[in-house]
């Protein structure tokens, strides 16, 4: 790509035939009015349905979008890793396939960006956060635990690192990605402990969420996170990632 846009969106996608149109479409309906440039970008992780085919045909309605990836599942973290390393916008935006968190979070993030962050994430846990309908009680249980934990490890003062809405400058991408090892739901806090790790600025700003559901995130993936955490905390401790702050 010549011109590198200004933001490329990335979406992991497994077996989301059925939900990723309106996302798709939502995320077209507010970027097609925007006045700067853009891509999207969808990583089918070895989606078993109709995912891919389905985004195909939208690239013919969608300028900018476009769909790749791979044959077999790698998990949601490699199909992030994946795509934000073909990316090449000026930003870079990971969002869900289930539009949890709509486009237009982006346009407040850019204000944080002009005064010298470098990855801006949304926060369910901040005060003027708005989550519709509520998550239940076991979810939100395990989710505050689970982020005690994940701050007394690696990430002190970030009170979500779980919500799919995050951006990155190109610079910050370019260095953190490329180092993420892990492609399940961990993913999350090792590209935020990276990007700590490199010496790079972290803003926390309110969302307003959408809770789907029928999420594909199950009770397992809180475990299998905090276990992931504990073995990022190892290898940041033995310099796994061999990190020269920037």
């Amino acid at each position: 790509m010549t011109n590198k846009p200004f933001l490329s969106v990335v979406i992991p996608a497994y077996n989301e035939a059925e939900r990723i149109p309106l996302t798709l479409i939502d995320i077209d309906k507010h970027l097609s009015q925007a006045k700067y440039s853009y891509e999207i970008i969808v990583v089918n992780d070895g989606s078993t349905d109709d995912t891919a085919a389905v985004v195909e045909r939208f690239t013919k309605m969608i300028p900018g979008l476009r769909v790749t990836g791979y044959g077999e599942n790698r998990g949601k973290g490699g199909a992030v890793k994946f795509g934000m390393l073909e990316a090449q916008g000026r930003y870079r935006l990971l969002t869900d396939a289930d539009n949890s968190t709509s486009i237009d979070h982006f346009d407040k993030m850019i204000p944080h960006f002009e005064n010298g962050f470098d990855v801006v994430i949304c926060s369910r846990a901040d005060k003027e956060s708005k989550l519709t309908p509520p998550q239940g009680l076991l979810r939100q249980m395990l989710g505050k635990g689970g982020n005690l934990i994940i701050q007394a490890l690696v990430l002190p003062g970030i009170w979500d690192t779980q919500c799919g809405f995050k951006c990155f400058t190109s610079d910050s991408a370019e260095k953190v990605f490329p180092l993420q090892k892990i492609a399940g739901w961990g993913f999350d806090v090792e590209i935020l402990s990276l990007a700590k790790r490199l010496g790079f600025k972290i803003k926390q700003i309110p969302v307003v969420w959408v809770n789907d559901t029928e999420s594909h995130v199950g009770a397992s993936a809180y475990i299998k996170t905090l276990i992931e955490t504990l073995r990022i905390r190892i290898w940041l401790w033995r310099d796994v990632y061999s990190i020269k702050a920037k």
